[in-house]
């Protein structure tokens, strides 16, 4: 788990698509984001979320380096919001029962 939160908190973006991302997680909802970014019936858990979207993120920086013409920036923030939100729920300390 930590080494997903290593890999997240790693990541090097341009600081306009962190901020955009940043802000835009006051209003993320994980159902409906997560289903369809992970294209499945139900949200995934925290983790196979950090997974998922570090794999679709890669895609997406991948494509904005090399000036891809199908680059979408705000598919792209959707993506970091998403990722971000999910690795903030994997960093929070699990409730004792």
């Amino acid at each position: 788990m930590t080494d997903l939160i290593t890999f997240v908190n790693a990541l090097r973006r341009p600081r306009l698509l962190i901020r955009a991302a940043k802000h835009g997680m006051n209003d993320y909802n994980r159902d409906r984001v997560l289903k369809r970014l992970t294209r499945s019936p139900s949200a995934p858990s925290p983790r196979g979320a950090v997974s998922s979207l570090l794999t679709v993120e890669e895609t997406l920086e991948t494509a904005r380096r090399s000036g891809d013409a199908s680059y979408s920036v705000s598919r792209h923030v959707e993506v970091l919001i998403a990722l971000l939100a999910e690795a903030r729920l994997l960093a929070k300390p699990k409730m004792q029962a």
